[in-house]
């Protein structure tokens, strides 16, 4: 098994025990992949939920940037949800997995079809 594919499983699991959604695995792949590199740095594979620079960087790089939403209040009330959903206390939020918490809270799959 590839490092990519140990972190794809830590994601589910991740996903499945955290937030309690069985998820596509397919689409978590995607979403995974298209993190780049960053997945295999540790500084970088994890989102700061509380830094406000960390989501301003969620929200133009991968928000508008990726999944083309235009900007505006629903994007931080989404980043929002998502990482309650998450959970707060969470020190270590996979950015892999914040990702496709918000691909599915967009509902915006086809980004990466």
């Amino acid at each position: 098994m590839s490092a990519k594919d140990v972190l794809i499983v830590k994601y589910a699991t991740d996903l499945k025990e955290k937030c309690g959604i069985n998820p596509d695995m397919e689409l978590l792949t995607k979403v995974t992949i298209g993190c780049g590199p960053s997945i295999y740095n540790p500084d970088s594979s994890i989102i700061a939920g509380t830094l406000q620079s960390e989501i301003v960087t969620v929200k133009k790089n991968f928000l508008i940037k990726k999944l083309g939403l235009p900007d505006g209040p629903a994007l931080k009330a989404g980043i929002d949800t998502v990482l309650e959903q998450y959970g707060k206390s969470n020190k270590n939020k996979y950015r892999a997995v914040v990702y496709y918490l918000l691909t599915l809270h967009f509902q915006r799959e086809s980004a990466y079809n």
